[in-house]
């Protein structure tokens, strides 16, 4: 049995990680999307998604649809860990979008309690260390596309 070197900079399990990870960040943004998923109808009508978010020069229906794409179908695949570079690049596009153009220069901002990081942001690093890492060998990845 090997011991546990809590202070070794050796990995425990980094595919052990990477599946808590996915599982973690895609059920968080997965309920998320499943939100606009459900309430598409008055989303598209809303103030915010006509008249803020246009994606190239399409404004309400079409850029809501591309982030609910993103946001519920691309969660549920980086769960599971199936094309897992993919789904975390539509996602990487989407919070890049949101924290560059949506919210511009508000990666930080001041909050009621002190300084706070753009979520979207933070979904941002997250996805990248993702797209970089993969999905592991805990995942339909792992299993239909061996080497």
């Amino acid at each position: 049995m090997k011991k546990l070197k809590l202070f070794s900079v050796q990995p425990l399990n980094i595919d052990l990680g990477l599946l808590l990870i996915r599982l973690i960040i895609g059920l968080l943004m997965g309920f998320i999307g499943y939100e606009k998923l459900i309430h598409f109808n008055e989303l598209v009508v809303d103030e915010f998604w006509a008249k803020n978010v246009s994606f190239l020069g399409m404004n309400g229906a079409i850029p809501l649809a591309l982030t609910v794409f993103a946001e519920f179908f691309c969660s549920v695949l980086l769960i599971v860990g199936l094309f897992t570079r993919v789904s975390s690049f539509f996602l990487l596009f989407c919070m890049g979008y949101i924290f560059t153009v949506i919210f511009p220069g508000a990666v930080l901002d001041k909050g009621e309690h002190g300084y706070e990081f753009n979520t979207a942001f933070i979904y941002f690093m997250i996805y990248l260390g993702l797209f970089f890492t993969g999905p592991g060998k805990y995942s339909l990845d792992a299993k239909f596309f061996k080497k």
